[in-house]
């Protein structure tokens, strides 16, 4: 992600005129209104993941963007917006709605219509563009949504903003094969979170709803990992689909629902035993999910050359006890 401008790198009689030309020149066109007094300082990055557009903002200047109706007969690229609050209360407003948005909330709006999104105080705003058509939603229905609050209590939404966060954030690690894949997984789970906010789950394409649902499955066996009991058959009933058509989800990954969990349990035992600490071996073994010590030792090894204290004896942090290794 390119720096576009740090207001600290700019004399003060400069940032105004500069903050304008990036503000209204490469992500708009908008009109920016600012106090022609008011000490400026932010900063704002930009960069793209495929098709989607990722923009960084943070500013503790009071100011206001406006997409004007004169702004569109200019220029009206067919986009959707999604603002995603780091930190403070962005406002938006769109169609007659207006919205103060919490940290951890987000809201869609339609760059093709009339819009004010501002700040009163010190915000992090992560800001992501895209093709309307990309969606794959009806336009009348989307517009029901604009300019309202999507949290992350449940759902697809409670998907879609760490992983708006995280792509936001860690824009610049991603390699351009990930980023194009990344692209449609951010379209995907913004598409699912609005439908299911509009109860227009159906209106989504099969193999979008496919690939939340497996995100949503995922997520679910990342927080249950450390379940001995976790199996297809406890994942599919919580999902309300059956094992059958678990099963189908993961063909396309070229790995099973078990070995996904296998590899998953592993990956985080060999975190544990390289971070070192004071649990034994079995210890990090039945955190994970793998109480079995010998079961979990076979499986180690098969992963990774070597039985899990071997492995710890050899890659532990220097400062662990000696001792803690059996």
């Amino acid at each position: 992600m390119a720096v576009l401008i740090r207001t600290s790198d700019l004399p003060a009689e400069r940032r105004h005129d500069a903050w304008r030309s990036i503000v209204c020149d490469t992500l708009g066109p908008l009109d920016l209104r600012i106090d022609a007094g008011a000490p400026l300082r932010g900063e704002i990055g930009f960069g793209r993941l495929g098709a989607v557009g990722v923009g960084r903002i943070h500013t503790s200047t009071p100011h206001s963007v406006h997409r004007t109706p004169g702004l569109i007969r200019r220029d009206n690229p067919d986009h959707y917006r999604v603002v995603l609050a780091l930190d403070g209360s962005p406002r938006l407003e769109q169609d007659g709605r207006r919205t103060v948005l919490g940290r951890g909330e987000f809201a869609i709006y339609d760059f093709t219509r009339p819009y004010e999104l501002g700040y009163d105080a010190e915000v992090r705003l992560a800001v992501f563009s895209f093709p309307r058509d990309q969606l794959a939603l009806p336009i009348d229905a989307v517009a029901e949504l604009a300019a309202l609050p999507i949290g992350a209590e449940t759902g697809a939404a409670a998907l879609a903003v760490p992983l708006l966060r995280r792509v936001a954030l860690d824009h610049e690690t991603y390699r351009s094969a990930s980023a194009a894949r990344l692209s449609s997984v951010v379209t995907d789970v913004v598409g699912a979170a609005v439908a299911e906010r509009l109860d227009q789950e159906r209106a989504l394409p099969d193999d979008s709803r496919q690939r939340t649902l497996l995100l949503r499955v995922r997520a679910f066996i990342e927080q249950r990992l450390g379940e001995a009991d976790l199996d297809p058959a406890v994942i599919a009933a919580a999902h309300h689909i059956s094992v059958r058509y678990l099963h189908r989800l993961f063909e396309s990954e070229d790995t099973t629902v078990a070995g996904w969990i296998r590899q998953r349990r592993l990956e985080r035992c060999r975190a544990d035993l390289m971070a070192g600490g004071g649990q034994s071996v079995s210890a990090v073994g039945a955190r994970w999910g793998l109480p079995d010590s010998a079961h979990f030792s076979r499986l180690f090894r098969r992963a990774y050359g070597m039985p899990p204290a071997e492995f710890r004896r050899t890659h532990a942090a220097p400062h662990e006890p000696a001792g803690l290794v059996r």
